[in-house]
């Protein structure tokens, strides 16, 4: 299947033009034929900032002697059976001899980073000798010299990275970071409690539902769905006015009690304990959610728009495992791996091949538009413009003094 966009396709066009123009959040379209192999051009571009950092020394790498790996990811992002094991993670471990330490450490990124910066500036361990982060915080680590250079010899299989991403602005050629999965963020909401569902970010702020719904930390896809619903494209050159007014909202329902919280990925212990009924939420989460604690929730694109985003590979600075993680980010760049772990975690794999094992083994999964997005599903795909770093800080300010302050 040729995953290259059809240049004669004006709505393909159209999203590459914003996406070069527009930095990603959280997880990136990827993934898929025809206009989602356009999509992941939208997930590819983030700015690419001031010129990388000499940084500090990459550690020596014992990878042939010490046959261990501490991989940091965000939680739903693994494939885990009955037992609470993870069967690609084995299947890898077997094959390799490699063991992997499997740790759900990442929350939020500005959380992460702020806990393992200040090794990180000395070159030190931050105990992970791979992380997966979104494209804005990869460019910072790149930018600071914070992440080592990959042996693309020892991933052959990143030849089936979607071509669309492999030449993106914080990392031409992709030396030092690859894509691991990618998404949407939109709104879920509980069944049983709502019945009729909800179609949009209004609809959270249902008297019925105070106190009751929680909002994400990633100021990229909250703000962003915030001013979708306002009618601003979130990718467009809006107004310091704009933000101020979404983040008016945000206040208005903080201080109403309406929200009950501004969480990372933590949200979705207060939709298992029943403490909030609806979100704003990241769409494989609630597959996984529903897995875990039964059919219980339901995801949705908001009719105003949804945001979009992608995740990424890293090896910081002070792993001694290099090698061993190029061969983990090599297994799974398989595209029977690939299929099989989109399969679980129910986002978009960057991974080209992977939706014709799907097609033959699971037609469903394959139809799935979160994960092989149609042209349909990204009419109302968007993303977050590029920030200057001056935009960056004070708008992450103004809205991590809200998300503290709630």
């Amino acid at each position: 299947m040729n995953n290259q966009p059809e240049s004669h396709d004006p709505m393909m066009r159209e999203l590459v033009a914003q996406a070069r123009k527009s930095q990603l959040t959280r997880r990136a379209l990827l993934g898929g034929a025809g206009a989602a192999a356009a999509a992941l051009a939208l997930a590819a571009c983030s700015p690419s900032g001031s010129a990388k950092s000499s940084g500090p020394k990459a550690a020596t790498d014992t990878s042939a002697t010490d046959k261990k790996l501490d991989f940091s990811n965000w939680s739903g992002y693994m494939d885990t059976d009955d037992k609470g094991a993870y069967p690609t993670l084995e299947a890898f471990g077997k094959r390799t001899g490699i063991k992997v330490n499997y740790q759900v450490a990442i929350d939020d990124n500005n959380t992460f980073y702020g806990k393992v910066k200040d090794q990180l500036a000395l070159g030190k361990d931050i105990g992970a000798d791979a992380v997966c982060l979104t494209d804005w915080m990869v460019a910072r680590w790149i930018r600071l010299g914070y992440t080592q250079e990959f042996n693309l010899s020892n991933i052959p299989n990143a030849k089936n990275l979607n071509p669309q991403l492999v030449n993106v602005d914080f990392d031409p050629g992709r030396k030092h970071s690859l894509p691991w999965q990618g998404g949407f963020a939109g709104i879920c909401w509980n069944k049983e409690a709502i019945p009729g569902g909800l179609k949009s970010i209004d609809d959270l702020w249902k008297p019925e539902l105070k106190g009751r719904v929680t909002v994400l930390s990633e100021m990229r896809d909250t703000v962003g769905l915030l001013l979708l619903q306002a009618g601003i494209d979130p990718a467009s050159q809006w107004k310091e006015t704009d933000f101020d007014n979404a983040i008016e909202v945000l206040r208005k329902q903080l201080s109403s009690g309406q929200i009950r919280n501004i969480k990372g990925n933590s949200y979705l212990e207060d939709l298992k304990s029943g403490d909030a009924l609806a979100a704003i939420c990241w769409s494989g989460d609630i597959t996984s959610l529903n897995g875990e604690a039964g059919n219980k929730w339901e995801f949705a694109l908001p009719e105003a728009g949804t945001m979009i985003w992608n995740d990424n590979y890293l090896v910081p600075i002070g792993s001694s495992h290099k090698t061993n993680a190029e061969a983990l980010i090599n297994y799974y760049y398989d595209p029977e791996v690939a299929a099989q772990l989109a399969a679980y975690v129910q986002y978009i794999t960057p991974v080209q091949g992977a939706r014709e094992v799907a097609e033959k083994t699971d037609p469903e999964l394959a139809s799935n538009p979160l994960i092989f997005p149609s042209q349909e599903t990204l009419k109302n795909a968007h993303v977050f413009r590029s920030l200057t770093t001056a935009e960056e800080q004070k708008y992450q300010a103004a809205f991590s003094a809200l998300a503290l302050g709630q």
